[in-house]
């Protein structure tokens, strides 16, 4: 069991080389757009006016926006999870779109017959989430082998949480990646709990992208709290994937900070984890990241979080 100290000092966040400032003020919106999005939709739940399950992102912002940032987004493709709104924002998705679609109204992409993110928009490149969630990745790994096939020069990302990648299709996905070296990236989004079950009853490994040595593909753990750090380690491997490298598997370490849908009182979480890693809240840090260097006033990122709203 992870024991955590609240006086631990966060780390400075990681900088990259290949972000201007107008990337940065994009990455931020994202952001606050996912952030915003999350509230809205859970006072609309409590409300009784959203359909189905809520199931926010928060804590996983700097992940989803950081990753399908790094993508070309006039090519590539994104198999998205139901907790990375975020995702759906970078690549073109309506705002109002979105919350119909969580409304079941007339106008949605499901025609009101479904919410939750269970929907697609090949127009945009975006392919939605199974509720069986590992049963995404062979249909990712499906499409990468397919483009590959048309001679279509792209890359596939899609992203699993920590209990799904425990899954048997999760492994056989990425056995198969790994052989037919597609240019598949798998973000795992290790939120800490599958459910209510912790990391410690999951795995034994000490990081879940240790695996990645016996599928014979790249790896490595980062703080998925960081989107600039995000963005760097999945460009890397993009670029590798579009060269013909292969697959990677990346764990993005991160906390879930609402219980598994708005259902869920998550009082199975130690109440000192949770304030560890408020600290360590993705938008709040960069944002006053932005503001120290003097990239973002206080009054922009004002403005932005209320116009969302």
């Amino acid at each position: 069991m992870i024991q955590y100290n609240l006086d631990e000092p966060v780390p400075t966040l990681h900088v990259s080389t290949l972000l201007s400032d107008s990337d940065r003020h994009e990455l931020l919106r994202m952001m606050i757009m996912a952030r915003e999005f999350d509230l809205a939709m859970i006072r609309l739940y409590r409300q009784g006016r959203a359909l189905g399950g809520v199931y926010a992102q928060i804590g996983n912002e700097a992940t989803s926006v950081g990753s399908s940032y790094a993508l070309d987004r006039t090519r590539d493709v994104i198999f998205p999870m139901h907790r990375d709104i975020g995702m759906h924002f970078v690549f073109g998705a309506e705002l109002d779109n979105l919350m119909l679609n969580f409304m079941a109204r007339q106008g949605s992409s499901m025609r009101g017959t479904d919410g939750t993110g269970h929907y697609a928009d090949p127009a945009r490149r975006i392919y939605g989430n199974i509720s069986h969630l590992a049963a995404m990745m062979p249909v990712a790994a499906g499409y990468a082998l397919a483009a590959r096939m048309r001679n279509e020069n792209i890359v596939v990302l899609t992203t699993i949480g920590d209990g799904g990648s425990n899954v048997g299709e999760f492994h056989e996905a990425m056995n198969f990646a790994a052989v037919q070296k597609l240019p598949l990236i798998v973000n795992i989004e290790n939120n800490q709990y599958a459910y209510s079950t912790p990391g410690h009853l999951e795995y034994a490994c000490a990081r879940l992208s240790d695996r990645a040595v016996g599928y014979g593909c790249y790896g490595t753990t980062i703080d998925g709290t960081v989107v600039e750090l995000v963005f760097d380690t999945v460009r890397e491997y993009v670029e590798r994937a579009r060269a013909g490298e292969g697959s990677a598997l990346i764990e993005c370490v991160t906390m879930r900070m609402r219980g598994h849908a708005e259902h869920d009182d998550f009082r199975y979480v130690p109440r000192e984890m949770l304030q560890y890693w408020e600290k360590r809240d993705p938008l709040q840090r960069y944002e006053a990241f932005l503001i120290e260097r003097g990239i973002a006033s206080r009054d922009t990122i004002e403005r932005w979080h209320s116009e969302i709203v």
